[in-house]
């Protein structure tokens, strides 16, 4: 994780700090997107036991989202009043406390206000974590450290689908599969708050198993890489016309991976599978997500042309979802929500490399937040809108058609950004 255009020291202190801070915050954010998605699991036997229909579930599923997106920005605000390692801790206890509450719901009342409070709980997490890794990580190996981070997406679900199904057997003390698999996928991420809490170190000068000579490096690299033009207050950049546009293109991001998420267990369930089966199919289009994450990220750090490869990664989702559709037929549909999958990966990581180009300090946090944010109600439009057109149409085609436009339409708005002539 390393680059030629670093000096031998602060190659060793990108090391060091690789290894120790992105296992820690990979495996807490691949529990954040179980216990964000696993919902979808939980439906194949909660939503008869609550009486939920398709439309229901999709507008509960989505109030996660409003509660995220509505306190996203004051938690990025708290995290640069408290500092990352206090405040990321906090957000894993209350939001695995939250998921795991989501077993004592007993309709859609209840189920919806619960995953409300998660999102809440949730809120500031992942733009946090972003900004940490801006404040720690080079220009010349963000994008890989991005990408290794952000591979929880994939890898979640990789680890969701066969373990969720399997919780779905248990049964006792007075609790059915769905209820336990809330619980058990919930609480581990009051245990990761712990652990973060005794492990992260705010800033380089914090970090007691970085020497001096790797301290003063890393600090010195990433001191020279502030530019003074850069904006730097909070207002200037909410109201900056590239954030804004970024926002909106990472919603229909957001609209179509999320609901791809959700819903793909219920998409699979009608090709005739077994629960088991369902979590072990929908396992393979995240494995081959997580693999192109991993090699496109060595792209991007090479070529650096962030905006590019969003676009591409974009384009090939939407024409992936597409292709899902055209036969009917299982592994022709699996193949197309795979390459969809790949796209997607490919895109993730290079939209929050764009910002830092044009932002630093808490314009850089605050802006991060507000494209996440705003993108983050796309939780609550992809399993809304996929709920409604099932009912609707009374198969998913029309969903995945859905999909695919939702990621064509976020590729051309953030293409307008080369408008504004930002340097992506």
């Amino acid at each position: 994780m390393t680059d030629a255009a670093l000096d031998e020291t602060t190659q060793r202190a990108v090391r060091k700090a690789a290894w120790r801070l992105i296992p820690l915050l990979c495996l807490a954010y691949i529990i954040s997107y179980i216990d964000r998605t696993n919902v979808g699991f939980a439906a194949l036997d909660m939503n008869a036991a609550l009486g939920l229909t398709a439309k229901q579930f999709g507008f509960a599923a989505g109030m996660f989202s409003i509660g995220y997106c509505l306190f996203e920005l004051p938690s990025n605000v708290a995290l640069q009043k408290f500092g990352a390692r206090r405040w990321l801790a906090r957000i894993m206890v209350t939001w695995g406390l939250a998921a795991a509450a989501t077993a004592f719901a007993t309709g859609p009342v209840s189920y919806s206000v619960i995953r409300f409070i998660t999102g809440v709980a949730e809120a500031g997490f992942y733009p946090g974590a972003i900004f940490y890794i801006a404040t720690w990580f080079p220009v010349a190996v963000r994008g890989r450290i991005l990408a290794w981070f952000v591979v929880a997406v994939p890898l979640s679900s990789v680890i969701s689908g066969p373990v969720s199904t399997a919780l779905l057997k248990i049964e006792g003390y007075g609790l059915v599969g769905w209820q336990w698999l809330f619980i058990i996928e919930g609480l581990p991420a009051c245990v990761m708050g712990v652990i973060t809490l005794l492990a992260l170190a705010d800033r380089p000068e914090d970090a007691r198993w970085l020497t001096e000579d790797e301290k003063r490096a890393l600090r010195a690299k990433l001191d020279s890489e502030a530019h003074p033009d850069l904006k730097k207050d909070l207002w200037s950049a909410l109201s900056d016309a590239r954030v804004l546009i970024l926002s909106l293109a990472y919603f229909f991001f957001v609209t179509g991976s999320i609901g791809a998420g959700i819903w793909l267990p219920q998409i699979l369930k009608p090709f005739g599978l077994s629960n088991q089966e369902v979590g072990f199919v929908s396992a393979i289009p995240y494995i081959a997500g997580s693999i192109a994450l991993i090699l496109w990220s060595y792209v991007l750090d090479h070529s650096r042309a962030y905006l590019k490869n969003y676009v591409i990664g974009c384009v090939v989702s939407g024409l992936g979802f597409l292709f899902s559709v055209l036969f009917d037929n299982l592994w022709l549909a699996v193949a197309g929500v795979s390459v969809g999958l790949i796209g997607m990966s490919g895109a993730r990581p290079a939209i929050f490399c764009i910002p830092p180009r044009f932002l630093s300090g808490a314009a850089a946090a605050g802006g991060i937040a507000l494209i996440n944010s705003f993108g983050n109600l796309g939780g609550f439009m992809g399993p809304y809108a996929i709920g409604w057109l099932r009912e609707t149409t009374g198969s998913f085609n029309a969903a995945l058609y859905f999909l695919a436009g939702s990621m064509v339409l976020s590729a051309l708005l953030a293409l307008s950004v080369r408008l504004l002539k930002v340097k992506a």
